[in-house]
């Protein structure tokens, strides 16, 4: 098959995959918006996440060797899992802000309930009921990293091995 084909082949893959992912986290988001009267953050920088895979892809492809390109177009598996990993680079990186590993004024900041000591589970609800971006910008800066975390494939990683180098000094 022709790098052209195998191309338009991997698109055509990447799009109808990115679109169904999409499709199932705009619904679980909306029914739990509309029914629980909940904005699941999470499923945002999933989504986001997967958005920023599927943009960085579909870049690389005009640039990936021809034996790259053939893996790709022979398995779906192979496309989705990029976005994928996209997407639950963006988690980690959600996690990363929630629990303060990630700070700085261009990261967003948090409105998190405070815990008994020892922590109950009625924190844990409150936790992950109530815990939200501060302010509107710290939800755009939060949506705007889970497309970064989504489209650079080492940046998670990146922030992920300086958490732990940091610990161990």
């Amino acid at each position: 098959m022709s790098r052209t084909a195998n191309r338009l082949r991997i698109t055509r893959r990447l799009i109808l995959m990115t679109a169904g992912v999409l499709v199932c986290v705009v619904a679980l988001f909306g029914v739990t918006l509309v029914f629980g009267g909940r904005f699941l953050v999470s499923w945002a920088c999933f989504g986001c996440g997967l958005l920023g895979g599927f943009v960085s892809i579909q870049q690389r492809l005009n640039t990936l060797a021809d034996e790259a390109l053939d893996l790709l177009s022979a398995s779906w598996f192979q496309i989705a899992l990029i976005p994928v990993y996209g997407g639950l680079f963006a988690l980690a990186l959600y996690l990363g802000f929630l629990s303060g590993i990630v700070s700085g004024e261009a990261f967003p900041h948090f409105a998190i309930p405070t815990f008994h000591a020892p922590p109950t589970t009625a924190d844990l609800q409150a936790f992950f009921s109530t815990a939200y971006p501060a302010t509107g910008a710290d939800l755009a800066k939060l949506l705007f990293w889970s497309i970064v975390a989504g489209f650079s494939e080492r940046f998670v990683p990146q922030i992920i091995g300086k958490a732990g180098g940091a610990t161990q000094d």
